[in-house]
């Protein structure tokens, strides 16, 4: 595409998303009219979230493409500007959107952990990666893999590590997405992650990358919209000033000063928190000689606690004036106990940790590294250390994220691309630590010594969705919410914020949609990586090289099928948190990918032997850990120097280096033509054919 012919693009695009903005704004402000007017609430989340998926469900059908181009790469017409856009949208998945404010407000300065890893990791792709991936062309990672080292076997093991990092990432999306729906129209999770499912495949289904972009542009536009007026409004309602960047510091002194009073078991609500540590101590105690037990009778000892569970239900049941609600606590009782071995331990343990935390004292939002003693803040360290580390080389190895930088229409719109996508990210990103301490501040002060009797409506609503995300029951009797009384899920912060705040009905609606548009976005990139890497990689460039682009499109899109339904299913299942899946993708993507990807640009030397030992050995080492040590799969060994399995790639990455360099060193030298493209690579002003001729 000609500059003369770039620039009317590019200004016909600025006209289309700048009439579309003004849409948006208008239809909140229409949706404020008529919840003014006493339309239900349930009537204007479902208008909500149907005119948004719609509106990317348009835009997908538009976007529609037969050219192997546009349907792999946008047909490498996209500016700067809305690649920019389109990244941050494909990024600001559910887990910024939804799980980042959350991460915040649980674990205060330790999760910042996740700010600064993302944040950096573009640092990387701008210097490491971007442009030379833009220099390459191609379509995939795989792509570059198997081109650079030669031979499928590189490009096997990066379509299988491609997979397996987009496919642990997609679970997350579509959990976000089953959240919301199931909260906002009532159905149930499972059946809410099939119904989400369908708006993930209607962006992608017809355009391919085409489509995604533009829909991700819109995504964009309504996700931070939708992220910032609840702050902004927040921020006023409480300090007065409408950057809330800015009011953080005030907000953070009022939380410090809640914290210290609910601390204090000298004031009437400090006493009464102190009541209720104690019952968790008590529980903690019992629980802890639960875990023993089970360790040293297995599964007798589960069958006799069973036993003793159905031996008090029939004595209630026996009992002439029994009262109803005892009757139903045993039988949930029995119904909660668990299955099996590996079962009880797992929920045990979990209880155990819980116990530990509700039984403790507050620990201050922004202390660092805090613990009752230097071993516990040693640990905290070194994790968060290593888990900035795993998510800035997780980012810079994404195989969704890079292939966004194939749309460009040259190395230099690439680079720019990186630039605005770190601006677009950062008004989310320096804006959700405010937002956590709004939220904290909420909670301390309107739920936290509020009557039972009165608990807000949000609550069981919430509470019907997962209780996990949100429960408040009354541990000591005394009819008033303390602050260890309350769960609340991080997954549901971002969500529940305008709710606990008392905004308006729309402003809820309107981060539902935006929580929507996020994993949308991420979901539609991530299925469409796995269908492309497929149809791409494995079917085009192995198996059948002479396929006609007809066919081409039917199996990818036959593919993102396949895929779309095995992962809402996986998601029905909920196997772990939304940041753990997102933290896990992001140490495979760092132990499989990055090594090859930054030693096949930046050393020549780096060959085929090398490439597949690295990423074989690296992607295998992350794997193994993660299986060993969470607690998902049961198997629960000791952690290597405390590390936590979300921090994985800390031992994948190393390996996969020393593997690439090992590898390639006992080994022969990649061919001339190899290096050659290697210096095409690197130099964005030399052709490859000059390269090639001079050696």
């Amino acid at each position: 595409m000609g500059a003369p012919v770039q620039s009317q693009f590019f200004s016909q695009l600025k006209r289309y998303y700048a009439i579309y903005t003004g849409g948006v704004i208008g239809f909140i402000v229409m949706l404020s009219i008529l919840e003014q007017m006493g339309v239900p609430n349930k009537v204007l989340g479902y208008i909500f979230l149907g005119v948004t998926v719609s509106l990317y469900a348009g835009i997908g059908i538009l976007s529609r493409t037969s050219d192997v181009a546009e349907y792999y790469v946008a047909g490498r017409r996209v500016p700067a500007m809305f690649n920019g856009m389109a990244t941050g949208a494909d990024w600001m998945s559910a887990a910024s959107f939804i799980g980042l404010a959350g991460t915040l407000y649980l674990s205060g300065y330790d999760g910042l952990a996740f700010v600064m890893g993302w944040t950096g990791g573009y640092c990387l792709v701008a210097l490491l990666l971007a442009p030379y991936l833009r220099k390459f062309g191609h379509y995939t990672i795989p792509d570059f893999l198997g081109a650079r080292y030669g031979g499928s076997l590189p490009r096997s093991i990066g379509v299988f590590a491609a997979i397996l990092c987009s496919f642990t990432y997609v679970i997350a999306q579509i959990y976000g997405v089953g959240l919301i729906v199931s909260r906002f129209t009532g159905l149930d999770f499972g059946v809410g992650v099939f119904v989400g499912l369908g708006s993930i495949l209607v962006c992608s289904f017809l355009g391919g990358m085409r489509a995604v972009t533009w829909t991700q542009v819109a995504q964009y536009v309504i996700l931070i919209v939708a992220y910032l007026i609840p702050v902004i409004w927040l921020s006023v309602k409480h300090t007065g000033n409408p950057v809330p960047q800015a009011a953080y510091g005030y907000v953070l002194q009022q939380v410090t000063a809640r914290e210290n009073v609910l601390n204090d078991a000298a004031t009437p609500e400090g006493a009464r928190e102190a009541e209720v540590r104690a019952i968790f101590k008590e529980r903690l105690a019992s629980d802890e000689a639960k875990l023993k037990a089970l360790e040293i009778g297995g599964a007798n000892y589960l069958v006799a606690e069973r036993a003793k569970l159905i031996h008090v239900l029939e004595g209630l049941k026996a009992q002439p004036h029994a009262d109803p609600k005892a009757i139903i606590e045993a039988e949930r009782e029995l119904a909660e106990f668990p299955k099996d071995v590996t079962a009880a331990r797992n929920a045990w343990r979990a209880a155990v940790e819980t116990d530990k935390a509700k039984s403790s004292p507050i620990i201050a939002h922004a202390e660092p590294f805090a613990g009752p003693d230097e071993e516990t803040r040693d640990n905290k360290r070194k994790n968060f250390l290593a888990l900035v580390l795993c998510l800035m080389v997780g980012t810079a190895a994404l195989p969704h994220i890079l292939m966004r930088f194939y749309t460009t229409p040259s190395v230099k719109e690439a680079r720019m691309s990186v630039f605005w996508s770190l601006l677009f990210i950062s008004l989310l990103y320096i804006t959700a630590p405010a937002l956590a301490v709004l939220a904290k501040y909420d909670v301390y002060t309107l739920l936290v010594g509020s009557s039972f009797s009165e608990l807000p409506s949000w609550v069981s609503a919430w509470a019907a969705v997962d209780k996990t995300l949100m429960s408040v029951t009354d541990i000591n009797k005394d009819g008033i919410v303390q602050l260890a009384e309350i769960t609340i899920g991080g997954d549901l912060i971002m969500l529940a914020t305008p709710e606990i705040a008392g905004l308006p009905y729309v402003v809820t609606a309107l981060v539902a949609a935006g929580g929507l548009a996020a994993a949308l976005s991420t979901a539609d990139g991530l299925m469409l990586t796995i269908a492309n890497t497929l149809s791409h990689d494995v079917y085009y460039k192995m198996i059948d090289p002479r396929a006609p682009t007809t066919r081409r499109l039917i199996i990818s899109k036959s593919l993102l099928l396949v895929v779309a339904v095995f992962a809402a299913y996986i998601t029905s299942l909920k196997p772990g948190d939304i940041l753990f899946l997102v933290g896990a993708a992001f140490s495979l993507a760092a132990s499989a990918f990055f090594p090859a990807l930054a030693l096949g640009i930046f050393w020549k030397r780096a060959n085929k032997a090398g490439a597949v030992i690295g990423m074989v050995s690296g992607l295998g080492t992350c794997m193994a850990y993660m299986f060993i040590t969470y607690p998902f799969f049961g198997v629960n060994a000791p952690l290597w120097w405390d590390i936590n399995p979300i921090s994985a790639g800390i031992f994948g990455m190393p390996v996969g280096f020393i593997g690439v360099i090992v590898g390639s060193l006992i080994t022969a030298a990649p061919s001339k033509e190899i290096q050659a493209m290697v210096d095409h690579v690197r130099y964005p002003n030399m052709r490859l054919d000059s390269f090639v001729e001079k050696n």
